[in-house]
């Protein structure tokens, strides 16, 4: 009878591999990861907490790091260490100063150009204004708009930020002084590098990795900025669209923002395009952005810099909004140098937490699997047809 027969039992999936593999995981694990989440928290807070301390000291750390080839080499041809420092900090110093000169240049010719454009801009707001009451807005709204929106407050925020140098004397009395004395103590980095070598070999390497690849990636993204920004302001000129040398700034500046700058680049010389020439002017600033964008950002600096960053495309993007709000814009510029700080400091250093090197972006064995997976699919596809084929031969 049915109820009398032996029933076979089916075959159950083994699951030991992973009961060994959760076996062996530290005990509280959970506990651990939670009290790693409330320091990191913490962390973050403090750093915001000092945000006006943080982001000027970690700026002299990377620009003192880009310059450090230039003491080794001076060392290694016989100059004092202490000419060499001082040719450091005044190299460093020469290309502050005329950055910054150049941008007060650009700004000031801007703010004394705006007032031109008064016109087309309340005109530029009264099309806004039609556009905004067929979307339905109502008209109370719309002259609230109209009546706020004045273009000499522009010329005042411009007027501002000039006026607002003196207020970052803090700032660049920090990065001055961090600067020189990073620069005076970066002589004894190579020997206290050897000096850790035998106990700590892991940290001194993640240390030698992370100065490299943000050396490098620093490095190109100004060399390749600079270049970007000459190009995008002399076609700017060539357009007639004011403002193209505080244009041609921002683009630079903006060059070091993944993934996001170049929308932030090109949004104002839009508007004035618009205000120039119309919507054949901005068709030609888009064309002319987009080109030089995709050659120099997604062609050149990706094969430049190599595998020097290693961060995934999402954690790039998420790291520059972390950064800009921790820190404020300064955190979008320096957005990649920190987070390769972090991974040094957590993964690269610690051999327990490799696994996540794959994870956050480091895909070259990664690319690799897929590539033999892809090689193994299509081999079988092949075997299929010539199967396929055998068979239907009679």
């Amino acid at each position: 009878m049915w109820w009398t027969r032996t029933k076979t039992p089916k075959a159950v999936e083994s699951y030991a591999p992973e009961r060994e593999a959760e076996l062996a995981a530290p005990p509280h694990r959970n506990a651990f990861v939670m009290v790693a989440l409330g320091g990191a928290t913490v962390a973050a807070f403090g750093i915001a907490g000092m945000q006006s301390i943080f982001a000027p000291v970690f700026f002299a750390l990377v620009l003192t790091i880009c310059v450090h080839p230039l003491r080794t080499t001076l060392e290694e041809r016989g100059v004092p260490r202490g000419i060499a420092t001082g040719s450091v900090i005044t190299a460093v110093v020469v290309l502050l100063g005329g950055f910054g000169w150049a941008f007060i240049l650009a700004l000031g010719q801007f703010a004394a150009l705006l007032p031109q454009y008064g016109p087309q801009l309340s005109a530029f707001a009264g099309s806004l204004a039609d556009a905004l009451s067929t979307i339905g807005f109502g008209p109370e709204q719309i002259n609230d708009f109209i009546n706020g929106f004045d273009p000499t407050r522009l010329v005042s925020f411009f007027t501002d930020i000039l006026g607002s140098v003196a207020g970052l004397t803090t700032s660049v009395v920090i990065v001055l002084t961090m600067l020189i004395l990073m620069a005076m103590d970066a002589a004894f980095i190579p020997t206290l590098f050897k000096q850790l070598g035998a106990s700590k070999p892991l940290v001194v390497k993640s240390m030698n990795t992370y100065a490299s690849g943000v050396r490098r990636y620093m490095v190109v993204t100004t060399v390749l900025g600079a270049a970007q920004g000459l190009v995008n302001w002399a076609a700017l000129a060539i357009l007639g669209i004011p403002g193209a040398a505080l244009w041609g700034m921002l683009s630079f500046l903006c060059s070091f923002i993944p993934n996001i700058g170049y929308f932030i680049a090109i949004i104002p010389p839009l508007i004035f395009g618009l205000l120039t020439g119309g919507w054949p002017m901005v068709i030609a600033v888009v064309l002319i952005y987009g080109v030089i964008n995709g050659i120099i950002q997604s062609v050149i600096q990706p094969r430049v810099v190599g595998g020097a960053v290693s961060l995934s495309q999402s954690i790039t993007f998420f790291s520059v909004l972390f950064w800009a709000l921790l820190i404020g814009p300064i955190g979008a510029i320096l957005a990649i140098p920190l987070s390769l700080l972090v991974r040094a400091l957590l993964i690269d250093s610690n051999p327990a937490a490799w696994w996540w090197r794959p994870v956050i972006g480091d895909l070259d064995e990664t690319k690799q699997l897929m590539k033999e997976e892809d090689s193994e699919i299509k081999a079988a596809r092949v075997q299929r047809k010539a199967e396929k084929r055998l068979n239907e031969t009679p």
